[in-house]
Formats: C-alpha cells, sequence, structure tokens
C-alpha cells in the first residue's frame, strides 16, 4: 500500500511539473508568433507557471516547509530591493515601472515579486546540478559555490530579457537609459547582489535542516533543465520582433530592435545555452553513478 501511494505521489508531482512546462512553453510561442492576446494575460502565464513548478519541485526536495522559506526569502528580500530602487536607484540604477506588468504593490508590480520565486528556483536548481550531486548537503565550500553559480545563471536570463522587456517593451524604464541596449550596467550588478543574498540566506537556512530522502530517480531534475532551456528558447524565438524597425529610450538614444533581439538570442545560446550544457553534463554523470 505504501509503494502504490508512493507511484501515486511520484505521478502527480510528474503531471503538475509537466503541465507547468507546458503552458510556459506555450505562452512563449504564442508570444513569439504575436497572437492577439492581452500582454497581462502573457505576463501572467509567464511568472505562475514558473511559481507552479518551483512550488512542487521544491516541495518534493525542500518539504513544503523549504520551499515556503525559499519563496518568503524571495518575495520580501525581491520586493525590498525592488522598492528600495524605485525610490532611490539603489542598487540597480534609476528606473520605474510602467503598466505593463500589471497592478503594483507600491511601487513594484505584484507579478514582478512573484517572478522572482519561479526563476530564481530554477536558476537554484542548476547550481545545485553544476556545483556537484543536488543530493549532497549544503556545507563547505558549497555554502558558497551553489549562490555563487546561481547568481550568475539567473544574470544570464536577466542579460538576455531586460532589453527586451524594457526598451521594447516598455514594461519599466531606464530613466537615463544604458549601454546594453539602453539597459545601465548597473542593473545588472544590483540583480547579481540581490539574488547572491536570496540565495545564501536560502543556504543557510538548508544547512540546519535535514534533507528529505528523495532517491535520484524521483527528484525529477532534468525538468529543472528542460524550463530554463524553454526560456532560452523562448528568447530566441523574439529573433522575428522587427516591428518597428526602432526604439528609443528615454534619453532619445535609437536602438534596432533587431539588434536587441538578436543580442537577447546570442546571450540565450551561448551563455544561458553553457551553463544548460553543464547542468546536462553533470546530471548525465550522476544518472550513470547511481546506475552503478
Amino acid at each position: 500500500m505504501q509503494f502504490q501511494r508512493a507511484n501515486a505521489s511520484d505521478t502527480g508531482i510528474a503531471i503538475a511539473l509537466a503541465v507547468a512546462l507546458v503552458s510556459y512553453a506555450s505562452i512563449r510561442v504564442i508570444e513569439a508568433i504575436e497572437l492577439r492576446v492581452p500582454n497581462l494575460l502573457i505576463v501572467a502565464v509567464n511568472v505562475l507557471s514558473a511559481l507552479a513548478f518551483a512550488l512542487v519541485h521544491g516541495g518534493l526536495h525542500y518539504r513544503l516547509r523549504g520551499i515556503l522559506v525559499f519563496t518568503a526569502i524571495c518575495l520580501v528580500v525581491g520586493n525590498v530591493t525592488e522598492n528600495l530602487g524605485v525610490a532611490t536607484g539603489f542598487p540597480f540604477g534609476q528606473y520605474h515601472f510602467a503598466g505593463l506588468m500589471g497592478p503594483m504593490l507600491f511601487h513594484v508590480p505584484v507579478f514582478l515579486g512573484l517572478a522572482y520565486v519561479g526563476m530564481s528556483y530554477i536558476s537554484w536548481s542548476l547550481a545545485r546540478l553544476i556545483v556537484g550531486s543536488p543530493l549532497l548537503p549544503l556545507t563547505g565550500r558549497r555554502l558558497l559555490a551553489v549562490p555563487l553559480v546561481g547568481s550568475f545563471i539567473m544574470v544570464a536570463w536577466d542579460m538576455a530579457q531586460d532589453p527586451v522587456w524594457a526598451t521594447i517593451l516598455h514594461g519599466w524604464v531606464w530613466v537615463n537609459g544604458g549601454p546594453w541596449f539602453g539597459v545601465p550596467i548597473s542593473n545588472f550588478l544590483g540583480w547579481f547582489l540581490n539574488i547572491f543574498v536570496i540565495f545564501l540566506l536560502f543556504a543557510l537556512y538548508l544547512r540546519r535542516q535535514k534533507p528529505p530522502e528523495v532517491p535520484w530517480e524521483r527528484g525529477n531534475w532534468r525538468s529543472a533543465l528542460i524550463f530554463y532551456v524553454l526560456c532560452a528558447i523562448g528568447n530566441v524565438l523574439q529573433l522575428n520582433h522587427h516591428v518597428p524597425e526602432f526604439v528609443a529610450d528615454p534619453t532619445g538614444r535609437q536602438w534596432r530592435v533587431e539588434a536587441i533581439t538578436g543580442a537577447s538570442a546570442l546571450v540565450s545560446i551561448f551563455v544561458m545555452g553553457a551553463f544548460a550544457a553543464i547542468a546536462w553534463i553533470r546530471l548525465v554523470e550522476q544518472e550513470q553513478a547511481t546506475k552503478d
């Protein structure tokens, strides 16, 4: 009977993760082919599918309490730093949000705060794959290595996305523009610091917890890698967004849309793709080790 319950639970988790993956992939395709879908719906499905994935996958590996702690850290740190950033310019630079992402909590869209949870968790999961086995406890060098690698993975995603969402879609506005297609370098430095704090706090929490005993074959680690790859592919699909031909940032500087989407695709292929490839190699090595 216990074996049957475990199988039923594994099946339910696999279905939930598959639904999240399919939902995310579908909305990225819809976004790319430019169907007449409200922008807020695109934002909502993007954010909520990643959030659902994080809650299900994280609940398996860190128990409900653990993934709720991760969620709380993301929401508190993310919203505090984003509101601080809008109010003072630290740590990202001078910017403010437009109405693209829906209702706001103080100065920051609710969906942006929730977006921290999904993509942060997926970046964290890839970092755990890359820095040795994710089944190993977060002690010694892994206590800093996982947050460090995870922060690079997350910033790679932001480098691909930010110029599209800011300069083309005007989801937020960089008041003084910047060299990365209207985005300042300070944004990425601030992002790295912000995400590193989130990951380090979670690592310190996990160091004091006994992890649930989840066998490798039940871990669904491949699904986290697939989600990150789907994100990169979705960015590449933006290459057809060439209307209008030029967009201007708040300083009046003109940017060719084709150059922005092309740079996003290159970062997605050669930076995000590099992290995904390393994680895949580690995953295959671990799978082989469990069979030996």
